[in-house]
């Protein structure tokens, strides 16, 4: 019962990144979607198969696909975010604080 819990919340989570990513109006809002409840999201799924797996070989396979899902997701976020920033796709009006505004330039040719 409490695996399928948890992977019912990490798959409604999953369904709300997608959605976010859908529906967001641009590259920093939608780099936002793509990461934060999609991580929260397989985690969740990830501990729901291994409640329901128990053995040892296939839940330390699961922790590893968790670990490596951690610490690649915010790098590639932010890498995407740091192209978007530089290539100028992204939408100041949006941004509360622009602190890169005077350090970085913000047109292609640079």
């Amino acid at each position: 019962m409490l695996s399928g819990v948890f992977m019912v919340a990490g798959a409604l989570l999953s369904l709300a990144a997608g959605i976010g990513v859908v529906r967001f109006p641009d590259v920093l809002s939608r780099m936002h979607a793509a990461t934060k409840p999609q991580i929260l999201g397989l985690l969740l799924i990830l501990i729901g198969v291994g409640l329901r797996l128990r053995s040892g070989a296939e839940v330390a396979t699961l922790v590893l696909v968790g670990v490596f899902q951690l610490a690649t997701a915010p790098v590639a976020a932010q890498m995407v975010g740091r192209a978007a920033y530089r290539s100028g796709r992204h939408r100041p009006d949006l941004l509360v604080v622009d602190e890169l505004a005077a350090a970085a330039p913000t047109t292609p040719d640079s």
